[in-house]
């Protein structure tokens, strides 16, 4: 698939208003870890190819457990995930499955059991952040690298 438009040499003000929105989550005192794999499971729903290959490399450079990262796509069924991550994927799945889900009260409330109301805010930002990304990814045709380096 080639690329249709690179997005920072068209609009790079644009490009870069994100920037600012990327600098709040990294400071808004949510764990990294949990604000990546966020990052992740939003892209791979989404089918971000671009984000998957980029969170999935940040999460194993920040020495997340492998199997995790292989079961992310299935984990309501995987052990490998706390009932606070299981809150936020919650959180994550129906904000981004917005006009299947509507956010209903019962995935609200499975995220308040977890998060404190601010965090609940910083992962609606996150989420939504991540979701804005992944259109830009998957409208303009973004790829991963075609090689791995070793």
């Amino acid at each position: 698939m080639s690329s249709r438009l690179e997005l920072k040499k068209v609009t790079p003000n644009g490009y870069k208003a994100f920037g600012p929105l990327y600098e709040y989550v990294a400071s808004c005192g949510l764990d990294r870890a949990l604000v990546d794999l966020m990052f992740l499971r939003v892209s791979q729903i989404n089918g971000c190819a671009y984000c998957v290959d980029l969170h999935w490399r940040d999460l194993s450079k920040a020495g997340a457990d492998p199997r995790k990262l292989n079961s992310l796509i299935t984990w309501q069924e995987a052990p490998f995930f706390s009932a606070r991550e299981r809150a936020a994927l919650i959180w994550a799945e129906s904000l981004t499955r917005v006009a299947d889900t509507g956010v209903p009260d019962g995935d609200y409330a499975a995220v308040k059991a977890e998060f404190s109301e601010k965090e609940v805010a910083d992962l609606t930002i996150v989420i939504s952040l991540m979701n804005a990304m992944n259109r830009i990814g998957v409208s303009t045709r973004l790829a991963p690298a075609a090689t791995v380096a070793a």
